[in-house]
């Protein structure tokens, strides 16, 4: 027989993921709304009326909550009832603090705990095309591994407890930043007369806009590689032009008026010479770290 598993939380994305984990598990699904529960009763699933009722018995428990406070309530509630060897996995989407937290909660019971944040929306889980940034001791992430895979085609290991939830909320921090450069800069191709596609085309290219991350952070900040190559000064330069292009036009910029004051203390600091990558050094410096040795800082 299948192992059983536990979901807490039946809204758009816990009920994908109780549907998809009872392809190869016994599921056994909470949400503390009835219509939610009514939802999928009679499915695959079987719904409970208690919450306890899914934390019995159970190998695995994911929570799949709106808020840390809700995390936080259901894993207090729930740890008496958890058997020994079980592992809660929190899918929901909190912070590195909150799953330190929740961690120090579990601490006293012989459960483990995982933090698996997921990249993709329902539509990814549905199709088990999703990917999760895991963290947490390697034996709980191992024991929760096979129901991951069920639901996902990438299951990419962070670190410690926390460390997917980091990782989540650095990727979509730089998504949401980089939307509104893109938004920026596409207003400034339609008042220039240059077509969206014409952009598009050039941003995609090697040289556009994947070239700062796969050579300028990969190669030259991890190896601390700063001489030659585009200098910040004209890095700054550039920025400039663009701000001036956006005035005459009279283009609202945000994330573009930021970044170019980075560039402008850069250039004040001494590193006008090297390459625009150098910017990093300005981070270095504030928190005592050092990029060619990820994880070390002072702070």
């Amino acid at each position: 027989m299948p192992g059983r598993v536990g979901v807490v939380g039946l809204g758009n994305m816990g009920a994908v993921i109780a549907t998809r984990l009872a392809t190869a598990y016994q599921v056994v699904g909470y949400d503390i709304r009835a219509e939610r529960r009514e939802r999928l009763a009679g499915g695959p699933v079987r719904v409970v009326a208690r919450l306890e009722e899914a934390a019995e018995d159970a190998e695995l428990l994911f929570l799949s909550l709106p808020d840390p406070a809700a995390s936080a309530a259901v894993v207090a509630e729930v740890l008496p009832a958890l058997p020994a060897g079980s592992v809660i996995v929190e899918t929901s989407t909190v912070t590195p603090e909150d799953m330190r937290r929740l961690w120090a909660t579990t601490q006293g019971y012989p459960v483990g705990l995982v933090d698996a944040a997921i990249l993709g929306g329902v539509a990814n889980v549905a199709d088990g095309r999703t990917t999760f940034l895991v963290g947490g001791e390697p034996e709980a992430v191992e024991r929760a591994r096979p129901a991951l895979d069920v639901l996902a085609d990438a299951v990419l290991v962070q670190g410690p407890i926390g460390s997917g939830m980091a990782a989540k909320v650095i990727v979509n921090a730089v998504a949401h930043a980089v939307m509104v450069v893109l938004v920026e800069a596409a207003a400034m191709a339609v008042a220039t007369n240059v077509s969206l596609d014409a952009l598009y085309d050039l941003l995609s290219r090697p040289t556009g806009l994947m070239r700062p991350l796969t050579y300028r952070l990969q190669e030259l900040v991890r190896r601390r590689r700063y001489e030659g190559g585009m200098s910040t000064q004209n890095a700054r330069k550039d920025s400039l032009l663009a701000l001036e292009t956006a005035a005459r036009h009279g283009i609202p910029l945000f994330a573009v008026q930021a970044a170019h004051s980075v560039y402008e203390i850069a250039v004040r600091q001494g590193l006008g010479d090297l390459d625009y990558a150098a910017i990093a050094t300005l981070w270095e410096r504030w928190l005592g770290c050092d990029f060619s040795q990820p994880g070390t800082s002072e702070g």
